[in-house]
């Protein structure tokens, strides 16, 4: 049990997604924060470490054949997947989310004030996951393909320098948008509608909370796998490590 709290978040997220309700219900960070060990990520909240590794052995000691293992991928379809699932799912929400939280705020925003901050901030989540995916899919994702398919880095391949900057800003923007979205579920009482709640209400908050799964997942393919294994490839590092300020989850 001593070694598992030793192990890095990520890794053990990386190698059974199971694990990753665990981490949830106790309030750890997998994502954004999933380069701490569980005992490092407990100390900071004040949790017994060995309750969660306790839950964690269970959940590993399950055998489940559906259990994806996006570590084992190779990185070309590791990207391939994060492109069509996760980057089309945000282009698409995105817009149907703003068109929702608008009258939301329209109808419902004199008795409910903290509806216009949801709005706003999920406008600002809006516009920069918009442009950090951009930056992804026209430079730094077809790098690290082509970094996959030959192993080694090309002189001239690249005009930022070695993996580690680019992948340190993705990172920040990350933790960024976590951030975000730990105000959004504060504000929503973790997405739950008042009970005068419309079925819009009821319907935005439903997928809000399935945004935020969605972007939850999203960060940590790309942290916790993507990211390590092409800095592998390269021989570079990453010596980003998100802030503390806030442990809410």
């Amino acid at each position: 049990m001593k070694e598992l709290t030793q192990a890095i978040i990520g890794q053990v997220v990386a190698g059974n997604y199971r694990t990753a309700g665990i981490f949830t219900k106790f309030g750890i960070d997998f994502c954004c924060k999933g380069n701490r060990s569980i005992e490092e990520a407990c100390r900071q909240k004040n949790i017994d470490p060995a309750a969660v590794a306790t839950a964690l052995e269970a959940v590993l000691a399950r055998q489940d054949d559906s259990d994806v293992r996006y570590d084992s991928w190779p990185l070309s379809v590791l990207i391939n997947h994060i492109l069509q699932r996760h980057h089309q799912y945000v282009t698409t929400q995105i817009p149907v989310l703003q068109v929702y939280l608008r009258k939301l705020c329209s109808v419902h925003g004199k008795e409910h004030p903290e509806l216009e901050e949801i709005r706003q901030l999920f406008d600002e989540t809006a516009s920069e996951l918009i442009m950090h995916m951009k930056k992804e899919e026209l430079v730094l994702f077809p790098f690290i393909q082509q970094l996959a398919e030959t192993s080694s880095t090309t002189p001239g391949i690249h005009a930022f320098g070695k993996l580690g900057g680019p992948v340190e800003a993705m990172m920040h923007d990350h933790d960024q948008e976590g951030e975000r979205f730990r105000k959004i579920a504060s504000l929503s009482h973790d997405y739950t509608p008042p009970p005068e709640g419309c079925t819009t209400y009821k319907v935005t908050y439903a997928m809000l909370k399935e945004f935020e799964e969605d972007l939850h997942l999203h960060i940590h393919l790309e942290n916790n796998i993507l990211f390590p294994k092409a800095l592998q490839i390269e021989g570079g590092s990453c010596s980003y490590r998100p802030p503390i300020h806030n442990q809410s989850f």
